[in-house]
Parts: structure tokens; C-alpha cells; sequence
């Protein structure tokens, strides 16, 4: 019987797809993700995408863990020459694909699109984008590979490039959210202690301290734009921010001078 609506994988999929690589899993998930609550909310995506938009145009963009292509559809609109959607799971590559194909209604004017399997832990790019962006896959990078994964962004990106994404507040003690997120991750991590192949998906993983640390290590300058479409927790700090983070820009003399947004 099928699972979150009459499209979606059912109960059995679901637990194929958990016993499965993460690689794999997504694999056999990718016809049914975007009838699944794993995709990115088109309410976020569009809200990065009016705070994004200010910041270009782009010649070119990057959709790091691109999935089925929703990242691609927000950069098609702001990149004049061509957008990239990277990811690991061929199964995903072929949705996204498909979906963004000439005479799909989408029209086949505006940027070339491209698509590209292979792992954001080794992007096969160097200065090659204006633009990064990535949209829910983070809890599939545990936080130590945090480092190697900003690195391979900041190496993709021309010089005063950004890489921008969506991070939430922590969700407070009181809320339902908070609870179903720890034992998710709690059985998660019970998972891969008792089965092989380990399946990485982890939902508190990705705290922002931590997160523009290691940006700001990787040489990038960080600034948090909030979301307001999303409104304010009682201590005033927004339920949702834009992390952008810009690379260095190189000056007139061949030197990388800092940048801020």
C-alpha cells in the first residue's frame, strides 16, 4: 500500500530502500521521490530562490546532490549560459533528466542543462561555476566529511563564487518535530551499527555553528540571510535562513582578495 500519497512507494519499498546503500537506496526510491516529504518543500525553494536571485546573474550554476533536479529548476531562471546538477544515484540522474527534458513543457530555451554522476566528496570541477546551491542532502554527510565535502564546493567555484543553501532552526524540546528527528536518527544509527551496507541519513547532523565553521575554514566568508516567508521563533531568530557563502575574489593582480556579501 503505498506511503504519503497514492503515488508514493509503499511500506515495503521503504524498508528495501532502508536495508539498502545509500547509493542504492536512492536508486530504487528515485521514480517515487518526488511523491515523498524527502524532496525539498517548493514553499523553501522558492524562497531561496528570492533571496538568491538579488545576488545574480550567474553565467553558470552548480546543483550539488542535485536528486531529481529541483536545485536545477531553481538556477535555471538566474545562469545565462549553462546549469550542472551533480549527484551519486544514477536512478535519481535518470528522474531529474527526464523530467527537464525538450518537450516536457519547461520549454528549451534558456542555459544548457548537464548532468553529472559522481560523489560531492570529489567534484570533477575546478572554477567552473558562478553558483552552487543544495537543497536536503546534507544529512547524508556525517560531520566529519563536512571539511572534505565545503573543499570540493569551494574548488568548483570561480573566484568570488557562492555556495548558497537553506538551513532551519534547532526544533525546541516542546515540538513533535524534535522527537520524531532524534528517533529517527536513533534508529538510524542503530541500523548501521547491526546492518552492511550503512545507509547515511541523519536529521541533526547539520548544526549551523559547526556548519559555517567548517565553510569558514574552507575559505569561504559566510553571511545568513533569514527567510521571513517562514517567521520568527519567540526569541526573534528566523525558523529558516539562506547560508551564503561567497569564495574569495581574485583582485587585479592575480591575488584572492576577501569578499562579503
Amino acid at each position: 500500500m503505498p506511503v504519503f500519497t497514492s503515488q508514493g512507494p509503499s511500506l515495503r519499498e521503504l524498508a528495501v530502500q532502508a536495508l539498502s546503500s545509500t547509493e542504492h537506496g536512492y536508486d530504487l526510491l528515485a521514480p517515487k521521490f518526488d511523491h515523498t516529504p524527502f524532496r525539498t518543500p517548493e514553499r523553501i525553494l522558492d524562497a531561496c530562490a528570492e533571496a538568491l536571485r538579488p545576488l545574480g546573474p550567474f553565467a553558470a550554476g552548480l546543483d550539488v546532490c542535485c536528486g531529481t533536479g529541483a536545485g536545477v529548476e531553481v538556477l535555471r531562471p538566474m545562469c545565462r549560459e549553462h546549469v550542472t546538477g551533480v549527484d551519486f544515484s544514477a536512478g535519481m540522474l535518470a528522474e531529474a533528466r527526464a523530467a527537464l527534458a525538450p518537450g516536457d513543457g519547461t520549454g528549451s530555451t534558456g542555459p544548457a542543462v548537464h548532468w553529472v554522476r559522481a560523489d560531492a566528496r570529489a567534484l570533477p570541477f575546478s572554477e567552473g561555476f558562478d553558483v552552487a546551491v543544495s537543497f536536503g542532502a546534507f544529512g547524508h554527510f556525517l560531520p566529519a566529511e563536512r571539511p572534505v565535502l565545503f573543499g570540493q564546493v569551494h574548488r568548483a567555484l570561480r573566484p568570488g563564487g557562492l555556495f548558497a543553501f537553506p538551513v532551519g532552526a534547532p526544533q525546541p524540546l516542546t515540538s513533535p518535530w524534535y522527537w520524531a528527528m532524534l528517533g529517527f536518527d536513533g534508529a538510524m544509527r542503530a541500523r548501521n551499527l547491526l546492518w552492511r551496507p550503512p545507509f547515511v541519513m541523519y536529521y541533526r547532523t547539520f548544526g549551523l555553528a559547526g556548519v559555517r565553521a567548517d565553510l569558514e575554514r574552507a575559505g569561504f566568508t559566510v553571511e545568513l540571510r533569514p527567510l521571513e516567508e517562514f517567521g520568527r521563533r519567540d526569541d526573534g531568530s528566523p525558523h529558516w535562513r539562506l547560508v551564503v557563502a561567497r569564495k574569495a575574489a581574485r583582485g587585479r593582480e592575480g591575488t584572492v582578495t576577501s569578499a562579503r556579501c
